[in-house]
């Protein structure tokens, strides 16, 4: 088993899995700060066996030395944890992206939900794109069977849009096709945002509690927003080649009739191939990106 439960768990109805984990699918560590938020106060329900999931020399443990002395070691963790919004039950899964064993983690995963008595699984992401920090932060859905989506949400991008997977979603399809239903909200990062972007996060929790039907608390993360989208607004004026490339992808953004419209998978997955080109060599599991 790679997993541990608490002696105590808690009373459940029908609780729902919020999974996001950083690295892969998480620009600007946008989900992570999303489910972070959400999940103040949590108490661990599982704890994933690290020795069996992770590669320590691609994702080291962090080493404390004071004065020479050797004091701590800080592990790559992935976990659940439970906390109560409103009248819902969320079960957490967050954490670094496992290195190993990513189908039997699945198949896992599957197990446990059922002994939680899990309802339904709701995967959080970022993803890099062809968006402007000037627009609305747009948020992809996607969804196990038809008639999950509420709030007139409508799965895509439309067409196919072949990319590397991610872990995240290795677990999604595991668990929808072990029965349980399973959707998920991409929200899309602009190609110069650094390690964070706020709008993101605040997207990804609204889009989530307009599904759960739940108010889901933003904190820091609106005024963070706003200070970004300042810093952005600053570099647009003084930076001509900033300010050259916000007006073209606010251009792209735009549908035949100036309407505001998700990129195709072909735009999408033409945007993750020059993110990978540009950062040949770099650790791809560091959350985020800028160019």
């Amino acid at each position: 088993m790679l997993y541990d439960l608490e002696p105590d768990l808690p009373a459940l109805t029908d609780p729902v899995i919020i999974a996001a984990l950083d690295g892969w699918v998480d620009a600007a560590g946008a989900a992570s700060a999303a489910v972070e938020q959400i999940s103040r106060d949590a108490t661990l329900v599982a704890r994933f066996r690290g020795d069996e999931l992770f590669d320590y020399r691609s994702r080291r443990p962090v080493l404390d030395v004071m004065d020479g002395v050797l004091k701590d070691l800080v592990w790559p963790e992935l976990a659940v944890r439970h906390v109560r919004h409103g009248d819902r039950d969320l079960l957490i899964l967050a954490g670094a992206e496992p290195d190993l064993r990513w189908e039997t983690l699945a198949r896992e995963l599957g197990e446990l939900c059922r002994t939680l008595g899990v309802v339904q699984w709701v995967s959080l992401g970022a993803v890099p794109a062809a968006v402007p920090h000037t627009r609305p932060v747009p948020v992809m859905a996607t969804a196990s069977d038809t008639g999950l989506l509420r709030n007139g949400e409508v799965p895509g991008p439309s067409g196919l849009l072949r990319v590397p997977a991610a872990a995240l979603s290795v677990l999604e399809i595991g668990v929808s096709r072990g029965g349980l239903p399973a959707v998920g909200f991409f929200a899309q990062v602009p190609p110069y945002a650094g390690t964070g972007y706020a709008a993101a996060s605040v997207a990804l929790i609204e889009h989530l509690g307009r599904h759960l039907d739940v108010s889901l608390p933003a904190g820091g993360l609106r005024a963070a927003a706003t200070v970004e989208h300042q810093r952005f607004d600053q570099a647009v004026e003084t930076d001509p080649e900033t300010r050259d490339i916000v007006g073209r992808l606010e251009l792209m953004g735009e549908g035949d009739e100036g309407q505001e419209r998700l990129p195709t998978g072909e735009e999408l997955a033409s945007e993750l191939e020059r993110f990978l080109r540009e950062h040949a060599g770099e650790d791809p599991d560091a959350p985020g990106f800028s160019s």
